[in-house]
């Protein structure tokens, strides 16, 4: 027995289905923005040196600062990074690799000036992700920048 849908099932089908949930995606620093906000975060949208967009916000009582990356002219970016930066003198490089060595997600160097710095990427090429799991990702950062603060006595 053959079944045919005509078209108008098909656009009745179509209109039936609950609306998606928009995706956070780097190629609309908007939705970075959004997320971060429904989350509780201060976010505020910015352009860094290059002239891609930039996100500036707040984890663990620390400025953080979210990049996009991948971008083509200043658009179309495929992927972020969660920056944080320390200026605290006397941390020490085994320090950065211990670190390193126990936390899977994010990684920390010590900048030119030897100030620790503590990075996280997120990748949302390809359509972005759902705003709940970019927020566990935030959720995941914001602990490790409170772990990180510990590991520096900052």
């Amino acid at each position: 027995m053959r079944i045919w849908a005509t078209p108008a099932i098909i656009a009745g089908a179509i209109v039936a289905q609950p609306a998606a949930a928009q995706n956070v995606d780097a190629t609309r620093p908007d939705t970075v923005v959004a997320a971060l906000r429904e989350a509780g975060y201060r976010a505020v949208l910015d352009k860094d040196n290059s002239g891609d967009p930039l996100v500036k916000s707040g984890a663990a009582g620390v400025d953080f600062s979210v990049y996009f990356y991948n971008c083509t002219a200043n658009k179309a970016c495929k992927t972020v990074q969660f920056h944080a930066g320390f200026v605290k003198k006397g941390v020490t490089l085994d320090t950065i690799n211990t670190w390193n060595a126990t936390h899977r997600f994010a990684r920390a160097y010590l900048d030119d000036e030897k100030d620790p710095r503590i990075e996280m990427d997120v990748d949302l090429d390809h359509g972005g992700l759902p705003t709940k799991l970019f927020q566990a990702n935030l959720a995941t950062w914001d602990s490790l920048v409170g772990e990180f603060q510990k590991t520096i006595d900052f």
